[in-house]
């Protein structure tokens, strides 16, 4: 497999393995590790991304499983092509508090649309999210 990791091909202009996703800096998302098939990121504790509550607000956990479940669905060839979400269903299993740990996998992939599986972990190791969502496949220009 073709292990790709965040210094290459990420750049500080493309970290997010070989993209720039505003959002995702924004959060303070920290991608990891991304190979065929599979992708995991990383949500360091922030004060500002929690609800009313102190635990991290869903909606956060949502955006973050997006863009890991996607990057599990670019994962064969993540610098030709993009995704697009088509469906995405999120279950929330615990209180989400601290540093969170993202991974996903691609379960199955066409030529035009994946579909992928992943869940979100505390520090203990507590599973306190999971989603499963189908991606669209776009050929980026200039890839092969």
């Amino acid at each position: 497999m073709n292990e790709i990791k965040p210094a290459a091909p990420g750049t500080p202009e493309k970290p997010y393995f070989g993209i720039d996703i505003p959002l995702m800096r924004h959060l303070g998302l920290q991608p990891e590790h991304m190979e065929e098939g599979m992708c995991r990121t990383r949500l360091p504790a922030n004060p500002s991304l929690v609800n009313s509550r102190g635990d991290v607000h869903g909606g956060t956990l949502m955006a973050v499983l997006d863009f890991t479940l996607s990057g599990a669905a670019r994962s064969y060839s993540p610098l030709d092509v993009g995704v697009i979400t088509i469906d995405m269903s999120t279950h929330f299993l615990a209180a989400a508090r601290g540093e969170l740990t993202f991974e996903s996998r691609c379960i199955r992939r066409g030529a035009k649309i994946a579909f992928c599986e992943g869940e979100a972990r505390d520090a203990a190791g507590t599973v306190v999210c999971v989603a499963r969502a189908a991606f669209k496949l776009v050929q980026l220009a200039g890839g092969n």
